[in-house]
């Protein structure tokens, strides 16, 4: 199983680039940072984790360079087939963002 990530600027209909973002697993203490990285030129990070169990996952993206309104973005997921790849893209904009199940 691998995650990736995407963040795109609906308002520019640019990808955002440089956007640090961090992947996390829930577990019986808290979370644990996985992974930490930056949005590359087309605003995406490829491969953020792989080989990860089923679990309960969060991205954490660190808005506040782009966007006032959103400082941060965190996302919370379940991954319940620890083979498939786990595609979740951000999309933001100056008062709003939404993400989806990509693939």
């Amino acid at each position: 199983m691998s995650i990736s990530t995407h963040v795109l600027d609906a308002a520019t209909g640019r990808p955002a680039i440089g956007v640090p973002v961090t992947l996390s697993r829930r577990t019986g203490e808290g979370w644990t940072v996985l992974a930490e990285a930056a949005t590359d030129a087309d605003g995406r990070v490829p491969r953020l984790a792989a080989d990860t169990p089923a679990g309960t996952y969060r991205l954490h993206f660190d808005t506040a360079a782009r966007n006032e309104f959103f400082p941060e973005v965190l996302i919370t997921f379940v991954i319940a087939d620890a083979v498939a790849h786990h595609h979740v893209p951000l999309l933001l904009s100056p008062f709003a963002y939404s993400t989806y199940r990509g693939s």
